[in-house]
């Protein structure tokens, strides 16, 4: 596609766009070095401290629903604003926020429940295998709180009626790195569910 086509507000949306995939793309570049990390430290330690049989917080299992959801509803969010529904927007705006506070929230519940297991972070009761995947759902949520700043800018420029139909640019970035993000973190979770059953 040629970037120098069209009017000015449609080479500002194309080349907005291309960032953000460019910003997704080395976001994966990211997380792909942590997966690569994980597996090779099991290689390496599979005799000395890695668990072979590590089990998954409750938690993970609950904030995995919670954010498949959460895509669903932007989906919907952004139909509706396609039908120029404000109302219907607003609510399932909302909705996505709140079920990403869910998550987060799940997260740090995971995190509780494996301490209750006897693993922290660091220390003498840190194990190498738990804490790569602390490290790995910690730097997931940071990008989740990325998430819902967008969200909650999108909201807010919502509210001051910057959106419609025809005019849906900052939803649909927002939308776009969203369901990025929430595709990640199923990837992540299942990476690290069936894993420990390929070592």
């Amino acid at each position: 596609m040629d970037l120098t086509q069209g009017t000015q507000e449609e080479k500002r949306a194309r080349s907005k766009k291309m960032m953000l995939w460019f910003g997704i793309g080395s976001l994966i570049m990211s997380f792909a070095g942590l997966i690569s990390a994980f597996i090779v430290s099991s290689k390496q330690r599979i005799d000395k401290d890695w668990l072979k049989d590590y089990q998954l917080p409750n938690a993970f299992f609950i904030s995995l629903g919670v954010i498949i959801v959460s895509s669903i509803t932007f989906i919907l969010a952004k139909r509706a604003l396609k039908q120029n529904d404000v109302k219907m927007t607003t609510i399932w705006l909302l909705v996505t926020l709140a079920l990403g506070i869910t998550f987060i929230f799940n997260q740090l519940e995971g995190f509780n429940q494996i301490i209750e297991t006897g693993y922290n972070f660091t220390g003498p009761t840190s194990n190498i295998t738990m804490s790569y995947i602390y490290v790995i759902a910690v730097v997931h949520i940071l990008h989740v709180i990325a998430g819902l700043i967008c969200l909650i800018v999108v909201i807010y420029n919502h509210f001051k009626q910057k959106y419609n139909a025809n005019n849906m640019l900052g939803l649909e970035l927002a939308a776009n790195f969203w369901h990025f993000v929430d595709l990640l973190w199923v990837v992540l979770f299942l990476f690290l569910y069936f894993f420990r059953y390929i070592i």
